[in-house]
């Protein structure tokens, strides 16, 4: 009996699941974002929000009308240009006609990364992270299409400037480090001269971290062809994310031998 237990505890542990930030766990009035929990203070907050198994760091100082990092949004403004549209996604909603989405802005005014904790709900830290899905916003949607008073307009007059807009993500170790590994992913290209292949995302288009291997959690930049990157960079620093997806980590495979070599000595001794 004990040892059939034994081996009823490593087949559950075995186990995967699988964890989806959806954003729908977040509740918001229609046409509605969350963008902090101020204070009050000159300084501001650090704060966040939990959805799925994720923590999703964010920073507001409603002092200097700021904030960084991680917001959520049902926003479905497509038309608007400009800085008081920042919480809007060029698809007008989350994926598969969802509701609610994260909105990330990157540039770390106050030195706060955008960054996510996995494991927060379940206790397991170290996850495979599956993916997620990624558009632009609005904002800056429209200001690489048409320009505006600070960033171009991508192509150029003439369609021929080899523009690109890229979102890299970062692994993050157990102290919340990057490991080095990454993944780069264009929201936005036009580095290749048939016009074509030229675009500027507008729809959720899936991104896969598997190889990035297990980690504790990630962190998230963007880069531009206007102006680079940090407070040079031209493009605002802006994108949208939704169904963020993690996994456990698999049991090696020493586990799976033990538990196979108790199931066949449970058979010798049922023989016997």
């Amino acid at each position: 009996m004990a040892i059939s237990m034994v081996v009823i505890t490593l087949m559950f542990c075995a186990s995967s699941y699988a964890a989806l930030a959806t954003f729908e766990d977040l509740n918001l009035a229609s046409e509605s974002y969350w963008n902090g929990d101020d204070d009050g203070s000159g300084y501001g907050t650090l704060s966040g929000f939990i959805s799925g198994d994720n923590y999703f760091v964010n920073y507001q100082s409603t002092a200097y009308s700021y904030w960084e990092s991680f917001a959520y949004s049902n926003m479905t403004d497509t038309t608007t240009s400009g800085y008081t549209n920042q919480f809007s996604a060029i698809t007008g909603g989350g994926v598969n006609g969802s509701s609610n989405y994260a909105v990330s802005y990157t540039l770390g005014m106050f030195g706060n990364p955008a960054q996510t904790y996995n494991g927060i709900t379940t206790g397991e830290y170290a996850q495979i992270v599956e993916g997620f899905y990624v558009t632009n916003t609005t904002y800056a949607y429209l200001s690489m299409l048409n320009g505006d008073a600070i960033a171009k307009a991508f192509g150029g007059e003439d369609g021929t400037d080899e523009d690109w807009f890229m979102l890299t993500v970062n692994a993050l170790d157990e102290n919340y480090e990057q490991t080095g590994a990454s993944v780069e992913f264009y929201i936005a290209d036009y580095r290749f001269s048939d016009n074509s292949l030229d675009y500027i995302l507008d729809e959720w288009t899936w991104v896969d971290l598997t190889e990035l291997g297990p980690v504790y959690g990630l962190e998230f930049s963007l880069s531009s062809s206007d102006g680079g990157s940090g407070y040079s960079m031209n493009t605002p620093a802006y994108f949208a994310m939704d169904n963020l997806t993690t996994s456990q980590v698999p049991v090696p495979a020493a586990v799976w031998l033990l538990g196979s070599g108790l199931i066949g000595l449970i058979g010798i001794r049922r023989r016997k």
